[in-house]
């Protein structure tokens, strides 16, 4: 019996980039997810993420009926997307897992807020580069040539990259490429992120959640373990890699994800989810 995995992307990286990753968890599970949040005129990217959690919802209602179970899994954006969606989902959800999706509250919480108040917020989110990112390139190969030279770039799979220039950039009308991820909209995603109705929603889980974080995640030792080892308990790893370590190593993630699926299992049959 395959189970379903629902995968839900990084703010920037819309479904494409993690093909690899997808295919590699296969024949065990079936991963699909939505192409890109926020791109709905009539679900736009507003304060708390409403209808870029109706999209998810709505996206797992409309599969089709299944004998195996249904797993929210994501990445950044993805991961606060999918612990939202789980509150209204319940029972058609067997757990999830966060790739570094770390759980912010507290302290942190309240400084992201005041920051975002007083425009500081860029300074733990990259507002300046995303609306100065490039969108035109004359086809995919300089499209490729351009991130390959870029050092956040350097420690992706090199298929990963192909598949980010091959397929993350599309046809603009005119003869080029354009990004397929709106950088207007990645940057309203960054200014409108949900902080206490996340980890309120992650409070109230009946499911089980499990955490995968990059040891070199800036945006992980930004706001720290803390809450979110406190919602996940052991079920909390470690791989090498940055906040993009599902780009730069998804076999290794596809493993990971394996292992965190089967760590809830055994939770399930003690009846727990912590």
């Amino acid at each position: 019996m395959t189970d379903r995995l629902v995968f839900s992307h990084a703010n920037g990286f819309p479904l494409p980039v993690y093909r690899r990753l997808l295919e590699a968890l296969r024949p065990e599970f079936d991963g699909i997810g939505m192409l890109r949040f926020g791109h709905d005129p009539s679900r736009p990217v507003t304060t708390g993420w409403p209808y870029l959690v109706d999209e998810l919802v709505e996206f797992v209602h409309a599969q089709p009926r299944h004998d195996g179970r249904t797993w929210l899994v994501g990445h950044s954006l993805g991961g606060y997307l999918s612990v939202l969606a789980a509150q209204r989902l319940q029972t058609r959800v067997a757990g999830i897992v966060l790739l570094d999706s770390p759980l912010i509250s507290g302290v942190t919480a309240g400084a992201l807020r005041l920051g975002r108040m007083m425009g500081l917020d860029r300074l733990v989110m990259p507002l300046q580069q995303t609306l100065q990112r490039r969108q035109h390139w004359p086809d995919a190969d300089a499209a490729h040539a351009h991130y390959a030279s870029k050092a956040a770039f350097a420690r992706w799979d090199p298929r990963v990259l192909r598949d980010y220039a091959d397929h993350c950039t599309v046809p603009d009308g005119r003869g080029q490429r354009t990004l397929l991820f709106d950088r207007g909209v990645e940057y309203r995603i960054y200014r409108s992120l949900p902080t206490a109705r996340v980890a309120a929603a992650a409070s109230l889980l009946d499911v089980p959640a499990a955490f995968i974080g990059g040891r070199q995640s800036r945006e992980l030792r930004h706001i720290g373990p803390g809450a979110t080892r406190a919602l996940v308990g052991t079920r909390f790893a470690w791989t090498e890699g940055s906040h993009l370590f599902p780009m730069e190593a998804p076999y290794e993630t596809a493993r990971l994800i394996r292992a965190a699926i089967a760590t809830m299992d055994k939770t399930m049959m003690t009846g727990a989810t912590r």
